[in-house]
């Protein structure tokens, strides 16, 4: 495990989940050097293949997260934030990171529906999204949409640290 890559990542994925589990809000002023310095010391460490890796790892991170983002089962702060770890780590780490990730917010939405006492609502919002019959997202700012959303940061955060000890 590479230190470089290590530390950056463990940091913003701290500073991000603390942050969304306070304000449901991941900031640019986070996610955005986060993503141009991930290519930047890629590119550094690398050469050319190094921001090729990086490219690819934001195209993994938009391919995989932008269909949920732009059916509004995601925030724009979450997509970002996965677009900068796809900076750092790549496309072949960034995809075991989805997979964990996936796994983590799956149970992390049980957990927080079962808490709520919405599973039922919950699941009906799932059945919706695979059907793309997507309702419209409440207001970020209401208390519905708060409680039928999860701050995925720190889903995020756990599949994608979980990736650097699986390789």
């Amino acid at each position: 495990m590479q230190a470089v890559i290590w530390w950056p990542n463990v940091i913003v994925l701290v500073i991000a989940s603390g942050i969304d589990l306070r304000t449901r809000r991941i900031p640019n002023w986070l996610v955005v050097p986060f993503l141009l310095s991930g290519f930047i010391v890629q590119t550094a460490m690398h050469g050319f293949p190094g921001a090729w890796r990086s490219l690819a790892g934001v195209g993994v991170a938009v391919a995989l997260f932008g269909i949920p983002c732009f059916l509004r089962a995601m925030g724009i702060g979450d997509f970002k934030l996965a677009a900068g770890v796809g900076a750092w780590i790549g496309p072949g780490q960034f995809l075991l990171a989805s997979v964990m990730t996936a796994i983590a917010g799956g149970v992390m939405a049980v957990c927080y529906a079962l808490l709520r006492g919405s599973l039922a609502g919950s699941l009906d919002r799932v059945g919706d999204l695979l059907l793309l019959r997507g309702r419209p997202r409440p207001q970020m700012g209401s208390e519905a949409a708060k409680a039928q959303s999860i701050p995925y940061a720190p889903a995020i955060a756990v599949g994608t640290l979980l990736s650097f000890f699986a390789r």
